[in-house]
């Protein structure tokens, strides 16, 4: 790893030290630890993505999703960290404090995360703190993961909708 991708890495994990403390903590039970596996994108204005050049639809990429000891505000919180190639063909790297949140169903959950990104791509190469919704499906342990990219002037110029998957270790 270069100087540059380290620095990187600790402007993004900074910001989720002190909310840990108040979210949840590593507790007895709640540590599954999960590879993630990156990933699809779609790009909902595929002409101006192109145009742009954030048009790069297969993002792979890797990450770890950890389980927190649920809190009153979430009873299924998690914290991950990756890097994967981002719509741009750049490095992308971020972590996030999430929760999986409401069930909707049957192994269906509506949530989201806090997440701190850098890429070269998004925001002119500087780090930022965005909300990211997640629509998670989970099957024996497996969470397939959607997340939504909102089109917002100076930061994300394209509707962009990620997949990714969560695969358990322990």
């Amino acid at each position: 790893m270069n100087t540059s991708t380290v620095h990187s890495i600790r402007l993004v994990v900074r910001p989720f030290i002190l909310p840990l403390v108040f979210l949840g903590t590593p507790g007895a039970g709640a540590n599954e630890l999960s590879l993630n596996l990156y990933g699809l994108s779609h790009h909902w204005e595929r002409g101006e993505a192109k145009r742009i050049g954030t048009d790069h639809e297969f993002n792979p990429g890797l990450g770890l999703r950890y389980g927190l000891e649920p809190s009153r505000i979430c009873r299924t919180p998690f914290v991950e960290a990756a890097a994967y190639r981002d719509s741009g063909a750049t490095t992308a790297v971020y972590a996030a404090l999430g929760c999986k949140g409401w069930q909707l169903g049957d192994n269906l959950y509506l949530g989201g995360a806090l997440a701190a990104f850098h890429s070269d791509t998004y925001n002119r190469g500087d780090p930022f703190i965005a909300p990211i919704p997640l629509l998670t499906w989970q099957l024996k342990g497996v969470a397939l993961n959607f997340t939504h990219f909102p089109k917002v002037k100076g930061f994300n110029d394209i509707n962009t909708t990620g997949l990714y998957l969560s695969l358990p270790l322990n």
